[in-house]
């Protein structure tokens, strides 16, 4: 079975009713990014981060998967499917994807502040937290990358991205980095699609869908 590999971006879960904050000029959901979504954002007011953070898992909790990440997990019948996703949201776990790697942290765990290894899932009815919420005897925080931190995963995103059989970017502008980077850790020769309706500039050889995701995927299971 082929390996298929595939790297989802904000456009992927756009259908879904997520907004980002690169969709407002520097806002998001009318806060300044970098105070909601920054190291320093959080050590100047972690109230407000963890208050932003808060209002985006109840948006989230009334998203549903869409017809895309639906046919994304559908595609593990005839693929060994490993997804690579800059969303913080879980709407490809909702959908039935089996392997999600997550670039930039999942918006429904928090982690322990002195100690990054420590993550804890948040479960419905109990997805608020504060800079006093403890856990297992730990204050949390978001587990989500702000900027002005390393992105842990993408050394083990690379490596999925190396084995890849047949490679896939959806719904990214390819300008958030290092997840942009992943184009160059393809094999020669292995094909590599890339669906967004507004495409960026590609290298040579880069199949280009310029759809939506949902009708991008459509389109890409007939091609592969």
């Amino acid at each position: 079975m082929k390996r298929l590999v595939i790297s989802t971006g904000a456009g992927m879960s756009a259908e879904s009713g997520i907004s980002t904050f690169r969709d407002a000029g520097g806002l998001w959901e009318n806060y300044p990014v970098m105070d909601v979504c920054s190291a320093d954002g959080f050590i100047r007011n972690p109230a407000l981060v963890h208050k932003f953070y808060n209002e985006r898992r109840a948006q989230l909790v009334n998203c549903k998967p869409n017809a895309g990440h639906i046919a994304l997990a559908e595609l593990e019948s005839r693929f060994d499917v490993k997804i690579i996703t800059q969303n913080v949201d879980d709407l490809h776990e909702r959908a039935g994807s089996s392997d999600v790697l997550h670039l930039h942290g999942e918006l429904m765990k928090v982690r322990a502040v002195d100690n990054d290894s420590l993550v804890f899932d948040l479960h419905p009815g109990a997805l608020e937290t504060t800079p006093d919420t403890i856990i297992d005897g730990h204050h949390v925080r978001p587990h989500i990358v702000f900027f002005q931190e390393a992105v842990p995963n993408f050394e083990p995103a690379t490596e999925i991205v190396s084995t890849a059989d047949i490679f896939v970017i959806i719904g990214t502008s390819l300008v958030v980095y290092p997840a942009a980077a992943l184009l160059h850790y393809v094999r020669p020769g292995v094909p590599v699609y890339y669906i967004d309706p507004n495409p960026a500039a590609v290298p040579a050889g880069v199949t280009v869908i310029k759809a939506t995701a949902t009708e991008g995927i459509r389109r890409l299971a007939q091609m592969i």
